[in-house]
């Protein structure tokens, strides 16, 4: 068997937590186990939230808890142009269009109540509407994203799509239609975490993506991606997640429990790997 290759991908737009600690120690001790590699990845593709001070940041962290990258880091903010090339595949599929809505115009054409996996409204279709000449028109003005005609891939891809979840040790259905029409190009950024992470898995032949179990729906997301882009499959592991004393997720965001403010009140890595068994 090839070996086996994992991989731990924080976004740097906070500092890390004990979130974070789990999955890159879970990742680091099944690459171990099985005589694989652990690889870092820093996902900032995200320049609005994302910043080298917070990468760095991150490395610290980690080089504290005793993980180091067995390959050089990959920063993706140095590999726009890649994500790109696979879009203008997609494009070129005839699966993706141009979006001009805004949130709010998406709140109100969603009046159906249909609701994505994470809660949100599923974008109504408005813009695939649009002829082709009046998507010419907005975009030579307007910033746009691009979403994938979620329709038209599946039939493209015409089978069912499944995928193996280690945590159960069972084949699983992968179902990207829940997700209706998703952004895969931001106007803000114009690329996505979506089409980020699946150019990436394959670029790196991540052969396990191990990560919390919010992250499982996206699966059909990035499953229906590599079909189309003829990435090969990953087998997949969604973990639990960690919460606070009250069962809530931790959050960057809200400076939960970061690293940082552990080591400084005394904790060590030891008693990090201690408390998750690791």
């Amino acid at each position: 068997m090839d070996q086996l290759r994992f991989r731990f991908a924080p976004s740097p737009n906070g500092r890390l937590h004990l979130g974070h600690a789990y999955s890159a120690l879970l990742n680091w001790r099944m690459a171990r186990q099985t005589g694989g590699k652990f690889l870092i990845r820093i996902e900032d593709i995200d320049v609005l939230r994302c910043s080298p001070a917070l990468a760095q940041a991150a490395l610290d962290d980690l080089e504290w808890l005793g993980l180091v990258s067995d390959e050089p880091v990959l920063f993706q903010s140095r590999h726009l142009p890649d994500y790109r090339l696979a879009q203008n595949r997609l494009r070129d599929k005839g699966l993706l269009y141009p979006c001009f809505c805004s949130r709010q115009d998406i709140a109100l054409g969603a009046k159906d109540g249909k609701r994505d996996p994470e809660g949100q409204p599923i974008y109504p279709g408005t813009c695939k509407r649009l002829t082709e000449g009046e998507r010419e028109r907005l975009a030579a003005t307007i910033p746009h994203a691009w979403r994938i005609d979620m329709a038209a891939a599946v039939a493209e891809v015409g089978k069912p799509l499944i995928f193996h979840e280690e945590s159960t040790g069972r084949e699983e259905l992968a179902d990207p239609s829940g997700w209706g029409d998703v952004v895969l190009a931001r106007k803000d950024i114009g690329t996505s975490y979506h089409i980020a992470v699946v150019v990436d898995d394959a670029r790196q032949a991540i052969t396990h993506v191990v990560r919390g179990r919010d992250l499982y729906a996206a699966t059909g997301i990035h499953r229906i991606l590599q079909e189309l882009l003829g990435f090969p499959e990953s087998r997949y592991h969604h973990h639990r997640l960690i919460g606070d004393a009250a069962g809530r997720k931790l959050a960057k965001r809200a400076g939960d429990r970061s690293l940082a403010g552990l080591s400084a009140a005394g904790v060590t890595p030891h008693d990090i790997r201690r408390t998750f068994g690791l």
